[in-house]
């Protein structure tokens, strides 16, 4: 489970930005075509903050739709999984949104 060392990670940046502050809040935006569902990370989320100062923490999760641009025509397609096709027949997209992992905001108490 991938999801769970990436969220360690998260845990430990804002636990260092949060200087011994209690962390009430993290947003992170996760893009839609990310391996790392919101489903599993909520779930790792919820591991990973036992016994820190992101316990008990709401995470709210902002989802960035997937958006390609078409190499053959240079239309924007939005994207959905992985591998689309422009409305030309194309699949060979340039990737512009939809791997996103990051972290947006912290509330501390």
């Amino acid at each position: 489970m991938h999801e769970l060392n990436l969220i360690r990670h998260i845990v430990q940046i804002v636990s260092d930005r949060a200087n011994g502050a209690k962390v009430a809040q993290v947003t992170l935006q996760v893009g839609k075509l990310n391996d790392a569902t919101p489903e599993a990370i909520r779930f790792s989320f919820d591991l990973a903050t036992k016994g820190t100062l992101l316990e008990g923490a709401r995470l709210e999760i902002v989802e960035i739709p997937g958006l390609g641009r078409c190499r053959a025509c240079g239309q924007d397609v939005p994207m959905n999984q992985l591998v689309e096709r422009c409305s030309c027949g194309s699949t060979d997209l340039e990737r512009l949104a939809g791997d996103e992992l990051i972290i947006t905001h912290m509330v501390t108490v």
